[in-house]
């Protein structure tokens, strides 16, 4: 009887958290709760791609087409940022950003074919918009003798050599999760604004915040995940849709991009709701100030995104080199010193970072 009870109980636990709409499927790595330290990683074995003619560019300067999820936001804007100061500090790098106009990942691969075609590319930089349709034009690159590295968004891992990851996912989504805890209790009704199910990172994040909550905060509600593709105008619709859907029962809004947490922000602060729906979410914190200095907005969860270019840069330089090979355990990344492999063939640029009232008018980008 006791077994049965037992098995009753995990069985109901189970639904309770089952995936929130937007994670991917793969197993999850919940942090502790609270300020407990996370136990060590065991090292993985190199997981990345193999370019061919290793080795043929090193020391040699080496022409790079960054290609992001899109441009003209922000948040790519200030990655583009990063690898031009990167590059210019490197001094035998040149690097282009060639990105789509819409987190499209049909116009992503048609520039990266271009890239491939024009024969005059070393070295290629992305953040993906799916990372399984990218990856046979990335393994492309590779047995073209191009050097791959991702960032921000990752693909299947044999199709690049290394990726730059801005934050482990358990991180970010402890950093949302404790965030959202903080400001509307251990029980809040929640919902998220996300671009689309299939992004990689934002699925990640998504996995790892249910499987966070799950085991930390019990009692916290999420009701849905809305698609949002990376436009302004649509993430406020979206945002407006649950205010509007769940009424006085939403206590908080997640927002998984550097648009939606904004345009977030805005849905709220027009519907008259500040301090009654909380907003926490990723976003470069020019786009969030007059939220937060509003108190609309206590918490922003992100990294530097300049950072994470230039240390994309370094990784891609030093990969052409053959400084950074399979079975490193760091690589030199210039004013950022020594990050850290993770992962199998992962670079970690670090822990997230929490801007607010107190801080966010200490960084302009």
């Amino acid at each position: 009887m006791q077994k049965l009870l037992a098995l009753l109980v995990a069985v109901a636990f189970a639904m309770s958290f089952a995936q929130w709409d937007g994670g991917d499927d793969l197993p999850t790595n919940p942090l502790p709760c609270g300020t407990e330290a996370a136990p060590a990683m065991a090292a993985r074995d190199y997981d990345g791609g193999t370019v061919a003619n290793a080795g043929a560019f090193a020391g040699q300067p080496i022409n790079v087409v960054d290609v992001p999820k899109l441009i003209g936001i922000g948040y790519f804007d200030a990655t583009s940022a990063g690898i031009q100061e990167a590059a210019a500090e490197l001094g035998n790098v040149m690097a282009v950003t060639n990105g789509p106009t819409e987190a499209n990942i049909d116009d992503q691969i048609a520039i990266l074919e271009g890239v491939i075609a024009d024969g005059q590319t070393q070295g290629i930089l992305f953040a993906a918009n799916d990372p399984v349709a990218i990856a046979p034009v990335l393994r492309r690159a590779l047995e073209a003798g191009i050097h791959v590295v991702g960032y921000d968004a990752n693909s299947e891992p044999d199709a690049r050599e290394w990726f730059v990851n801005q934050a482990e996912f358990n991180g970010i989504a402890k950093a949302m999760i404790d965030s959202m805890a903080a400001e509307k209790g251990a029980d809040a009704t929640v919902a998220i604004v996300t671009s689309t199910f299939t992004t990689p990172n934002q699925a990640r994040w998504i996995a790892e915040m249910s499987a966070y909550a799950g085991q930390c905060f019990p009692d916290m509600n999420w009701v849905e995940t809305l698609e949002a593709q990376e436009d302004a105008v649509l993430s406020f619709n979206q945002a407006n849709t649950l205010i509007n859907k769940y009424g006085e029962d939403l206590d908080g809004i997640f927002g998984m991009t550097s648009v939606a947490t904004p345009s977030s922000a805005d849905a709220v602060t027009q519907a008259g709701l500040c301090g009654q729906v909380a907003v926490v979410g990723l976003a470069t914190p020019n786009a969030m100030k007059p939220y937060v200095d509003a108190d609309c907005v206590k918490s922003v969860v992100l990294w530097n995104p300049i950072d994470l270019g230039y240390a994309a840069t370094y990784v891609l330089r030093a990969a052409a080199d053959g400084t950074l090979a399979p079975g490193a355990t760091s690589v030199e990344a210039g004013r950022l010193g020594t990050l850290q492999v993770v992962n199998g063939s992962e670079i970690l640029l670090g822990a997230p970072f929490i801007y607010t009232k107190d801080n966010i008018n200490d960084f302009d980008f």
